[in-house]
């Protein structure tokens, strides 16, 4: 488990595993923040943008995806994390179609989505009873428990929110180069 904030140890999380949430055709979770005037408004697409972000995004150095926004959407944060400002979006998507890696999923870019549509605010106001959203996704992705310090591939993203996910880094793809995609690493022999 990576922690990218300081997390109080026996503080339930509201954890979100994208494996399992990028195979639902469409996201029907219920969500009890007070004012969701859709019931399609819930606030699993900025915690899906947040995580995908914060784990996936390969911080490439010369961003394709901020420079080919016309209307500065997309900025570069001070420690690398890529953040879409949603109310400058107008879902025009240039930003995933210039992603090399695609890793900015069109989904996540919908049209003039209002802060109520995206934001999750963690069910702040909860002691131990389990969210709506965790009742309601069908596809199981999300659980509101204490995270496990020795689970492989969770990732705490803030106080309230973690995320289950094999989080890329620059090293390990170089590692990984070469055995999943078939070529001998140096010093050895081909099988």
């Amino acid at each position: 488990m990576t922690e990218a904030v300081n997390h109080q140890a026996g503080n339930k999380l509201l954890i979100i595993d994208l494996e399992k949430c990028d195979q639902c055709e469409s996201c029907a979770v219920r969500c009890d923040y007070y004012h969701r005037p859709h019931a399609q408004d819930h606030g699993m697409l900025g915690l899906r943008e947040k995580a995908t972000f914060m784990l996936l995004c390969r911080r490439c150095e010369h961003a394709s995806c901020v420079i080919a926004c016309p209307f500065n959407a997309i900025e570069r944060q001070g420690d690398g994390i890529i953040k879409r400002y949603n109310l400058r979006c107008v879902s025009c998507k240039s930003c995933a179609h210039a992603c090399p890696f695609g890793t900015i999923y069109t989904d996540m870019l919908p049209f003039y989505d209002t802060p109520y549509e995206t934001f999750c605010d963690s069910c702040l106001a909860r002691s131990d009873t389990q969210p709506a959203c965790v009742a309601s996704c069908g596809q199981g992705a999300l659980e509101y428990r204490v995270p496990d310090p020795a689970e492989a591939d969770l990732h705490i993203l803030d106080e309230h929110v973690a995320a289950r996910v094999r989080k890329w880094t620059k090293n390990e793809m170089v590692n990984e180069a070469g055995s999943e995609a078939g070529h001998e690493t140096a010093g050895e022999a081909p099988a």
